[in-house]
């Protein structure tokens, strides 16, 4: 926790409680220590008028403001995780074309945007003063994806012409879909495709022509398809069969030590200030173009497979700048 959000987790804690909280516990809940724990209350004290008390007899810290008009923080008080929630559902709302959920998301949007509008929270200012910035989402009509997401919520299997990217030939394949994905800002849905007999995540924007069938639906438990599609790498599914061995240098590392790649990352510091990082991992694909990136921040040292992989890459990319433009 940040300095912030433990002022909010204390406020939430003595506005809550029936009693004092003693101390100890709050440096529990808060993950902090004695002395930091007395800083926070301080600040709250002197800076924003918080009413704590001390209960020597019940040995705990309580809000002397209660009953009918308890105390509340000023202004915004949304820990990071809330304020993003709040703004990236009000974003994908006024996104959402009117069509299949109209009737049922307008009441939700306009409660989310009466929140923002409310007096405490900036005089509907929020929105100007916080953004969240999209990148590389692919244009998918909304008509094929009130298909897919009407086929999956009825258990309905669905005929699809496929234009893949890899090869760029159109298939026609019948899949049962499972779920949604928004990943990276594009729409996928993970299905069960009967051509393969076997579980496929297909991107949205590349399905054209999804209709219906009245056919038998697949129905795959979710333990089954968290196991296929949850621990490899990225968006590729499939149980991951190796572990990435990736260092980066000390420059770099002072950010991607505080990066999540992966739910099973390991990552650990060198002595001599660089940063490894260790990924499970089937498919190489995607993990490549996060490598990439890096540039000459980030070294593979294992497996060499995927170490010859990107070597094969950077070389390919300078052979473009060897010859005049």
């Amino acid at each position: 926790m940040d300095r912030f959000d433990r002022i909010y987790a204390l406020h939430k804690e003595l506005r809550n409680a029936r009693y004092p909280v003693p101390g100890q516990i709050l440096q529990q809940r808060l993950e902090c220590s004695r002395a930091t724990l007395n800083r926070i209350i301080e600040d709250m004290r002197n800076f924003i008028g918080a009413p704590i008390a001390y209960d020597r007899k019940a040995n705990g810290y309580h809000y002397t403001q209660s009953g009918e008009h308890p105390y509340e923080l000023p202004g915004l008080w949304f820990n990071a995780s809330e304020l993003y929630a709040l703004l990236a559902v009000q974003q994908l709302l006024n996104q959402t074309q009117p069509g299949l959920l109209e009737t049922h998301l307008s009441p939700l949007r306009k409660r989310i945007e009466t929140i923002l509008e409310t007096e405490h929270l900036g005089s509907g200012e929020l929105p100007d003063r916080v953004r969240i910035l999209h990148s590389t989402a692919r244009r998918i009509t909304g008509e094929s994806f009130q298909t897919i997401a009407g086929a999956l919520m009825q258990r309905q299997r669905l005929h699809i012409c496929y234009l893949g990217r890899e090869k760029n030939q159109l298939t026609e394949r019948e899949i049962s879909p499972q779920r949604l994905i928004h990943y990276r800002d594009n729409w996928y849905v993970d299905a069960w495709c009967h051509a393969r007999q076997a579980l496929r995540s297909f991107s949205i924007d590349r399905i054209q022509n999804a209709h219906t069938l009245n056919r038998l639906y697949e129905d795959i438990n979710s333990a089954q398809l968290d196991a296929h599609f949850t621990s490899a790498y990225g968006i590729f599914a499939g149980q991951a069969t190796q572990t990435a061995i990736l260092r980066f240098t000390p420059e770099r590392a002072r950010w991607v030590a505080d990066e999540q790649w992966h739910p099973a990352q390991e990552g650990n510091w060198l002595k001599d200030g660089r940063y490894e990082l260790r990924i499970p991992y089937g498919d190489s694909r995607e993990l490549i173009m996060d490598i990439l990136k890096y540039g000459p921040d980030v070294e593979v040292v294992g497996p060499e497979g995927l170490r010859v992989e990107v070597r094969e890459r950077l070389q390919g990319a300078l052979k473009g700048y060897d010859r005049d433009v």
